[in-house]
């Protein structure tokens, strides 16, 4: 449907204590993140930026020439502001079958246009698509997983049950074919976190919850697999409920895991239960992720440091790393703490000082085994994690690009020292499985190519009309040597944000999911927002601690932006690049929104972009957390429903973004994942209803049942008549 009513409009709500953040409620701070953004901002170091840098600022055309991204040539006009990348190679084979948000994706270049319409912002209650199709529910959470699961009750939930259950708050989506028909597969959720108030009738503080629920909170984390199937010819799928679905798996916090690359077996992660410090029990807040041109699955752990207690008790010489990735030290019970110690005392750093650096890391599955052990690799660094995409160089070595989602927080590069085999064998698959586990960690540095008077906090374009300049890849470490001076190869590693703080990387606002574009090669990341984000530059620690520079180019940054990146020769493996900012969110009549100069008239409104995908044709598609605008010049408010958006990035249409879903109240929308024959469109919708004040008694959202709400992945696909592939 098309025809809404216009959203209604109400004046700012004023700022609470634990609530900064201009369009989130206080329950989205405190279970998303514990409330950061009423602390002090993680980063206090003083990195040098492109205003500190007048040295290095030169015409447009006299950077690139400089950048040694010499195989890359100037874009046309504003909308190609990004020099374009030589062709990228044809992509390898995988070496299992073809997945959907795997590298190697055999790509469509037929045309980019995206001819649904627009769906207008809203706040109804349910999943809104565009015209011409429909939606269904997929697994909610409480569905069975595993054979042996009882059905769900609200009233009768157990450990048992959530642990043979569809966990809670699904995030990113990664789909893996089984046999060639391309009608079943194997779907994978994260589970990232919980909300207790819409989980447990009665709820009244995390406190006074029983032993046992603290329990099916921690059960309802992690991740699953399960098997599905197309319904008839359609779009749509459905779960496999026949059977003996024997690949269907829970992942938990209580799931056995391993450690591998450099870092494993350092003093840094041993505990009283695991003195070798190879083994560890569980991932934690698993957000976004990928999948591999091997079929595994990449999932990563984000903000873990709410799970723990005791940081005030810890030898004073680690406190200053646990402080650096937001673990209070100054007293027993943080702000928003789970208080999941009470039921496992791993969780208390009073108890075991090391137990924090045992999460935050890439955790790699294996879905097509439901007996393999997840591997955490130490080698891709540790942070808050949004997740990891790969692409492979043209040598055949891999690289993941990672985002680690906190304000003035840093982009990674991990590139393999192995190269990837194209066969189908086990045994290809077997070595394959092993490339993350050994090579060099870099973290990315931006500079502007504007002088930086004409970065000045408001989105203004500057003379040259594009954001813009180039960038360098700078080593942490290979896992065998440290290129940081004054840190080992295992504090690299397990302290990446220390170690790339010290080689001054570009603090960046909030880099969440990045991934490569299958069709043009370039490399999309979505950063999210940045409200502490000043015009100048105040001397640290004052909590606002970085002020505008080129790649993050707006004060207040309330509605972020995607930044594009071009490897030099197209080269997962170079070491420098270009880069462009094509899209500045929020309301098109803001003068700061910017589309890649499409007329803004025709575009819809979108903030906060998380998540990222692509279709065959290459056209970038963007999930929102937090899709709340205000129009320039307003005091108002439009608190949107979040959605799933659309935009060509080639041709007449470059710019021309559109919404294509809403889901529904107080939900944010995760995934997303379009199938490789693009005729489905997969959603997470994750925490629906998730409003201050909500409760099981008395709901904001009652989606998708009518009573209270759940969680839930979504299928969408094309009932009009004419082609059946998502956006055409």
């Amino acid at each position: 449907m098309t025809d809404l009513p216009d959203p209604s409009r109400r004046p700012l709500p004023l700022a609470d204590a634990h609530q900064p953040s201009w369009n989130r409620s206080s329950m989205t701070c405190l279970y998303r993140c514990a409330n950061a953004c009423a602390h002090p901002v993680p980063n206090q170091s003083e990195n040098e930026y492109f205003g500190d840098i007048v040295d290095q600022v030169v015409s447009r055309r006299g950077v690139l020439k400089a950048s040694a991204v010499g195989a890359l040539v100037a874009g046309a006009g504003v909308a190609g502001a990004l020099p374009a990348a030589a062709a990228p190679a044809a992509p390898a084979a995988p070496a299992a079958p073809a997945a959907a948000h795997a590298a190697g994706r055999r790509p469509d270049t037929s045309g980019s246009a995206l001819t649904f319409p627009a769906v207008p912002p809203n706040q109804l209650d349910t999943v809104v698509v565009a015209n011409g199709y429909d939606w269904a529910v997929v697994i909610r959470w409480g569905d069975p997983v595993l054979p042996d699961a009882p059905r769900f009750d609200f009233e009768r939930q157990t450990p048992y049950a959530q642990a043979r259950q569809f966990g809670y708050n699904n995030d990113f989506l990664g789909f893996l074919p089984l046999g060639g028909s391309g009608d079943r597969g194997l779907l994978w959720s994260n589970h990232e976190y919980t909300n207790e108030e819409l989980m447990f009738p009665g709820f009244t503080s995390q406190d006074a919850l029983t032993v046992d629920q603290v329990r099916v909170a921690m059960l309802a984390h992690g991740g699953s697999v399960v098997e599905i199937e197309r319904v008839g010819d359609t779009g749509q799928w459905r779960l496999v409920t026949r059977g003996h679905r024997h690949r269907n798996r829970r992942i938990t916090p209580m799931t056995p895991m391993r450690f591998t690359g450099g870092a494993a077996g350092s003093a840094l992660l041993r505990t009283n239960a695991d003195p070798t410090g190879r083994r560890v029990l569980g991932m934690l807040n698993n957000c976004a992720g990928g999948v591999t041109p091997w079929g595994t699955i990449l999932t990563g752990e984000e903000n873990f440091n709410q799970y723990f207690v005791g940081g005030d008790a810890v030898p004073a010489a680690d406190k200053p790393a646990l402080a650096r990735y937001g673990i209070t030290t100054t007293a027993r019970y943080p702000s928003g703490s789970r208080k999941w110690e009470r039921a496992d005392r791993r969780f208390d750093l009073a108890v075991e000082p090391h137990e924090a650096n045992r999460f935050g890391y890439i955790v790699e599955i294996d879905p097509y085994d439901p007996a393999s052990t997840p591997r955490k690799h130490t080698a891709l660094g540790r942070f808050k994690h949004e997740g990891a995409n790969i692409k492979v160089a043209k040598d055949g070595r891999v690289a993941a690009y990672m985002g680690d989602d906190e304000r003035f927080d840093y982009i990674y590069k991990f590139v393999s020292s192995r190269k990837m085999r194209r066969g189908r064998s086990r045994v290809d698959r077997e070595w394959n499985k092993r490339l993350l586990e050994d090579g060099t960690l870099y973290v990315a540095k931006f500079t502007g190519d504007s002088p930086p008077a004409q970065i000045d906090g408001t989105g203004r374009l500057p003379s040259d009309g594009a954001f813009d300049g180039s960038g360098r890849w700078i080593p942490l470490t290979d896992g065998r040597t440290s290129f940081v001076p004054g840190f080992t190869v295992a504090q690299c590693l397990v302290h990446a944000r220390l170690a790339a703080d010290a080689v001054g990387a570009t603090k960046m606002d909030r880099p969440e999911d990045i991934e490569p574009n299958p069709v043009n090669g370039r490399i999309y990341c979505a950063l999210t927002n940045n409200t502490s984000r000043v015009a100048t530059t105040p001397v640290p620690p004052s909590g606002r601690v970085a002020g505008v520079d080129e790649a993050n180019p707006r004060a207040d940054n309330r509605n972020g932006h995607i930044l594009e990146i071009a490897e030099a020769g197209g080269d997962a493996a170079a070491t420098t690049f270009a880069w462009a900012l094509p899209i500045l969110c929020g309301d098109p009549a803001d003068p700061s929104t910017y589309f890649a100069g499409f007329d803004k008239t025709k575009v819809s409104p979108i903030s906060c972009p998380d998540n990222v995908a692509f279709d065959r044709a290459g056209n970038l598609w963007i999930a929102t957390d937090g899709n709340a605008l205000r129009p320039a010049g307003e005091n108002v408010e439009r608190n949107y429903n979040d959605g799933l958006f659309a935009v060509p990035l080639e041709g007449p249409e470059r710019g021309h973004l559109k919404q294509f879903a809403t889901v529904p109240r107080g939900a944010e929308t995760c995934g997303p994942l379009i199938s490789d024959d693009q005729r489905t469109a997969f959603i997470a919708v994750q925490h629906p209803g998730e409003e201050t004040g909500a409760t099981v008694e008395t709901p904001a959202s009652t989606w998708p049942d009518g009573d209270a709400a759940r969680p839930a992945v979504v299928s969408i696909w094309r009932i009009a008549s004419g082609s059946k592939r998502i956006g055409a």
